[in-house]
């Protein structure tokens, strides 16, 4: 009876161990398939790079301040960045032509001729639509090269500085209006106003920043220089 015992028990043991054998051999083949099921993840969402509009100087043909800044605002909205390319400026002072008659006409002085100012966010497209307008020569204070498919070989432009920007446009503001004059030394002139109304004279100096120029007048029977405010003379043809 104890021997039959005997027997059962081992029987049930050689079973218990082939049960924990199978056991075993199933977790393994579960483990496998875990590892060959791909694990989707989901991507961090990317960081938006914060896009700063920066103050360019650009280069243009001489005379062509006014049509390039027209052109580069249309091309930015066909070409789609006027959301990056923000403000164009010509930086300009009150000025004052004197005409043949001695009468005044209203100007503009560019503070720099041959430059226009571009607020914009410098990336291919930007660069493109700018580089690629008519009568743009070039970005100015380039301090790297940069190769891209869309602009290779181009020098990338450097940014003017808060300082930079702010001298500029204070400058526009506080700057004397200029009175450009068709005289120049030689020509004769009336004196239409002042002490020496109706003298007339000879032009031996411009000073255009003044708005002033010297004149020999006949006073007395002897040739005088005289200052003279533009607005006290007329040019005689």
């Amino acid at each position: 009876m104890s021997e039959s015992l005997t027997d059962s028990q081992i029987e049930a043991t050689e079973l218990a161990a082939e049960a924990t054998e199978l056991a075993a051999e199933e977790l393994e083949l579960a483990a496998e398939e875990l590892e060959l099921v791909p694990q989707v993840l989901e991507a961090p969402a990317p960081v938006e790079k914060m896009q700063v509009a920066r103050w360019y100087a650009v280069q243009v043909a001489s005379s062509c301040e006014k049509k390039v800044k027209a052109t580069l605002e249309q091309r930015a909205v066909t070409l789609g960045v006027d959301n990056r390319i923000l403000e164009i400026e010509i930086p300009q002072t009150p000025g004052m032509k004197l005409k043949k008659d001695g009468s005044r006409q209203s100007t503009e002085e560019k503070v720099f001729p041959g430059y226009v100012l571009v607020r914009m966010v410098l990336d291919e497209d930007t660069m493109m639509a700018v580089r690629s307008t008519p009568n743009v020569i070039n970005f100015v204070g380039a301090e790297e090269r940069r190769a891209t498919a869309k602009a290779r070989g181009h020098i990338k432009p450097r940014p003017l500085s808060r300082t930079e920007v702010d001298r500029i446009f204070k400058r526009a503001a506080e700057k004397k209006a200029v009175v450009k004059v068709d005289l120049a030394e030689g020509d004769q002139i009336l004196v239409t106003a002042g002490p020496f109304k109706d003298f007339q004279g000879e032009v031996i100096e411009v000073s255009g920043e003044r708005n002033k120029l010297k004149a020999l007048l006949s006073i007395f029977g002897r040739e005088t220089p005289v200052e003279l405010e533009f607005s006290q003379i007329s040019k005689q043809s």
